[in-house]
């Protein structure tokens, strides 16, 4: 075991040989190394003439140097004559022989002497002997004078036991400077903060910010990390990579991970990949993640597969995840597949809920389902939309329902579409709005769209000028309106162009009306056609009526029989109305039917 306690504690006094390991050294190594022998002779001198402060300090500067044969007698003679110093320092050396009972019998006369040094010894020899009520009562006499190892291994022992007080003690070892002390304390005040409030969270996460500075001032490399995390989350990456990159440099790799993500969303993948592949080599599966994904995105399969197999066996279940997903990119469903199992089997919920949409795919609903309710128990927001999509399907609305409003809930866009579309369905038009406003809001223009007709139905009459001139407000359902026909939805921006039209607004009408028909609304072609017709374009609205008809817009194909026969262009203007007939509505149907009939009758006559 290695000896207790640091250089103060320990001896009890300041005074070291610290042997160099090295074959060369600087001058002012050099003279050190010599006060250092210097002072050595001249403890020994005194300690030979009797003097037992000098055998003390001499046996102290033997044992730390390893010299056990050389330190044992100055220490005993010390010890005798009353020194506890030596006495602790006798213990140390005994226990370092594998003599643990004799130890403590030394350190126990050093502990009643006084020595905190020695009675945090004795309690740690009691701790791991299981005797914790002797453990406790030493401890807690090095801890009350002040030693900060004492005081850690109190808090220890009591956190242990659940007690409340090991936060006081850990606090106490922190503040006399026990760098492990402040990473722990940091740790549960961290922990703590996630459980409380804004404001008294925000109070603890600022405390445990300190303490991890203190550790990692210290050079605790978790504490680094920790730090370094806190400090990237507030925005604060400059600092945040700093740290990292200090406790990276001491051999955290999690650290190296986190620098390496922090380097790629700067933009820089080539360092990026140099920490990942150090984190990832040192067993880090997120790194070994990282880099797989790093060169599937170039292309470089092979060795992506690499290292998304060292994430696996590093216990990085994202690992057979990704080997899945990258499997399926390449069409091997079967390895697919089988990587999706092993990983959902492992618990991952994307991973279930991939495999289930595989099986589905190929036909198997049976053996998707399981997988689907699995994923979605797990948490999986998509696998709770895909369970309201197969319940849909089978035409179990209400079970369907369950599904998407648990998705919905969780704030799946498509989710919270479905569960207002079955609320209209319902007549619930409140929570109807309800569902369509988050979904809108999530930027589905399908939501936007539905919920701008449902206020549209509620708004009242325009009202009027006092000459009887109309006065447009802007309407919330034309914001909404808009929103989605700026996403291309094509019924909205036929309704905005409509809107527009009606406040006189010709070239904003025209423009929406065309997005809608090039985007393939038959509605909007006619609009257009009927616009570009009262503005004199007789000819392009002839162009787009055709596309309106062809595409089944009855009222087009009814327009286009009149121009024909107005034009006597007989023959055609029959064609046309026959279409209308057939296409409708039925007030188009009847109109274009006697126009037909007196087409026939011109043509035969």
């Amino acid at each position: 075991m290695d000896v207790m306690g640091d250089k103060a504690t320990l001896f009890e006094t300041g005074r070291f040989v610290q042997p160099s390991t090295r074959e060369e050294t600087t001058p002012d190594e050099a003279e050190e190394v010599a006060d250092e022998a210097a002072e050595e002779l001249r403890q020994r001198l005194a300690a030979e003439a009797g003097d037992v402060e000098a055998m003390s300090v001499l046996g102290a500067m033997l044992l730390r140097r390893g010299d056990l044969d050389g330190a044992e007698p100055h220490l005993r003679a010390a010890t005798a004559a009353g020194d506890r110093a030596a006495a602790n320092n006798l213990g140390v050396l005994l226990h370092q022989r594998g003599y643990a009972d004799e130890a403590a019998g030394w350190w126990r006369i050093a502990a009643v002497a006084g020595s905190a040094a020695a009675a945090h010894a004795l309690g740690r020899h009691h701790r791991e002997r299981g005797d914790e009520p002797a453990a406790e009562y030493w401890l807690r006499q090095s801890a009350e004078q002040g030693h900060a190892l004492g005081a850690y291994a109190l808090a220890d022992l009591l956190e242990h036991r659940g007690d409340p007080e090991a936060r006081r003690w850990m606090r106490a070892a922190a503040e006399r400077g026990h760098r492990e002390a402040a990473y722990r304390l940091a740790r549960t005040l961290d922990r703590t903060a996630a459980q409380e409030g804004d404001d008294e969270g925000d109070g603890l996460l600022d405390e445990a910010e300190q303490w991890y500075r203190q550790a990692a001032a210290r050079g605790h490399r978790r504490a680094a990390l920790h730090l370094g995390a806190i400090l990237e989350k507030r925005g604060e990456l400059k600092e945040a990579g700093r740290w990292y990159l200090t406790s990276a440099k001491d051999g955290e790799a999690r650290a190296a991970c986190a620098l390496g993500f922090l380097l790629r969303d700067a933009g820089d993948t080539e360092n990026a990949a140099v920490w990942w592949l150090r984190a990832a080599q040192d067993g880090d599966g997120n790194a070994a993640n990282a880099l797989g994904a790093l060169h599937a995105e170039r292309g470089e399969t092979q060795t992506a597969e690499r290292w998304y197999r060292a994430a696996m066996d590093a216990g990085d279940v994202n690992g057979a995840y990704n080997l899945g997903l990258l499997c399926a990119e390449q069409g091997r469903t079967t390895q697919a597949e089988q990587w999706y199992r092993r990983a959902a089997y492992a618990g991952h919920r994307e991973a279930a809920n991939a495999l289930a949409i595989l099986l589905l795919r190929g036909g198997d609903e049976t053996g998707a389902e399981p997988w689907f309710s699995k994923a979605a128990e797990a948490g999986s927001v998509d696998a709770a939309f895909n369970l309201g999509i197969l319940y849909a399907g089978r035409g179990e609305h209400p079970a369907a329902l369950r599904w998407y409003e648990r998705a919905a809930v969780a704030g799946h866009t498509e989710a919270a579409l479905q569960v207002g579309i079955a609320r209209l369905r319902d007549g619930d038009e409140q929570e109807a709005e309800r569902y369509l406003r988050c979904a809108a809001g999530g930027g589905s223009a399908e939501a936007a769209y539905r919920l701008a007709t449902l206020l549209d139905a509620r708004r009242p009459p325009e009202p009027t000028h006092e000459l009887g001139e109309p006065v447009h407000q802007r309407s919330e359902c034309e914001e909404w309106y808009e929103r989605a026909a700026s996403q291309g939805h094509r019924r909205a921006q036929v309704r905005v162009g409509m809107l527009a039209a009606a406040r006189g607004d010709v070239a904003e009408a025209a423009r929406w009306y065309r997005e809608a028909a090039e985007a393939g609304s038959r509605n909007g072609a006619f609009n257009l056609g009927l616009l570009l017709a009262r503005e004199g374009s007789e000819p392009e609205a002839v162009v787009w009526w055709t596309r309106a008809a062809e595409a089944g817009h009855g009222r087009a194909a009814l327009r286009l029989a009149l121009l024909y026969a107005r034009r006597g262009e007989l023959a055609e203007g029959q064609r046309w109305a026959d279409r209308a007939v057939a296409l409708g509505p039925e007030s188009v149907a009847e109109r274009a039917a006697r126009l037909r009939d007196a087409l026939v009758q011109e043509l035969s006559a």
